[in-house]
């Protein structure tokens, strides 16, 4: 596929240097790109492009570019924008549903979006049972507890963690639906599960925001609360006594 092969050429090219390089008419091209999920072909090439840029600009260059910090702190701000717009009502409630009614939800994560899987991990467990975190050292021995009455909420962004590919894909053929939370239409994650959204995710310093992966599980833990209603209520009141009991809090 030259969206893999030959990015640059997409990035930089025009519908008439696509539809040569792969002897096609124009509106294929801008089929092909609609079929991947964008707008149009001006859409995919602007994706591209920043494919192309965040590659040239790994952690190993960024970290030798000087801080943009002021560039940064805007970033972070315009990523959380674009989470809770991503996020916003209607796509918020399907992507929770199946959260809120599975018997079990198996969280996945790559390195920079683990902040995000952390905070989902927290949330939903204090307003319901059967959350965990896989590792990827215990995925065999996890796999072998799911079933198609689970959710799997997988987070990943570019470059996209071969292990949370491969988990995800591995809850897919066990018959365990997918929540994706990722950066693209052309995730490898996306082509898994209708059921996914998309994030900006900007870099700081050498690395990736986790902010935007943070937000997105808040808005979802919050819109499982709701859908639970009493559910989540009860259970957090018993959570409250647990911490009585325990001494959890100085402030008891």
């Amino acid at each position: 596929m030259l969206v893999v092969e030959d990015p640059t050429l997409i990035a930089f090219g025009s519908v008439s240097d696509i539809a040569t390089r792969v002897k096609a008419s124009r509106p294929s091209v801008v089929r092909f790109a609609t079929k991947l999920g964008f707008a149009g072909y001006s859409e995919l090439q602007e994706w591209i492009r920043k494919g192309v840029i965040r590659q040239l600009a790994k952690p190993s260059v960024r970290v030798r570019q000087g801080s943009a910090s002021r560039l940064s702190r805007q970033a972070v701000i315009d990523a959380a924008t674009t989470a809770a717009n991503a996020l916003a009502e209607g796509r918020v409630a399907r992507l929770a549903a199946p959260i809120a009614n599975a018997q079990s939800v198996w969280i996945i994560s790559g390195e920079s979006s683990r902040a995000g899987a952390i905070v989902l991990l927290s949330g939903l467990s204090m307003i319901r049972p059967g959350v965990r975190l896989i590792e990827h050292h215990t995925l065999g021995r996890d796999l072998c507890h799911a079933c198609e009455r689970d959710v799997a909420v997988v987070f990943d962004f570019a470059r996209y963690r071969r292990a949370s590919v491969v988990a995800a894909r591995a809850m897919i053929e066990l018959g365990v639906p997918l929540v994706a939370i990722t950066d693209s239409p052309l995730s490898p994650l996306a082509s898994l599960t209708p059921d996914w959204c998309e994030l900006k995710i900007p870099a700081v310093g050498p690395f990736d925001s986790s902010l935007p992966a943070v937000a997105a599980a808040e808005i979802l833990v919050a819109e499982i609360v709701d859908q639970l209603g009493d559910a989540a209520r009860e259970r957090i009141d018993k959570l409250e006594d647990q911490w009585r009991a325990t001494d959890t809090f100085f402030d008891q």
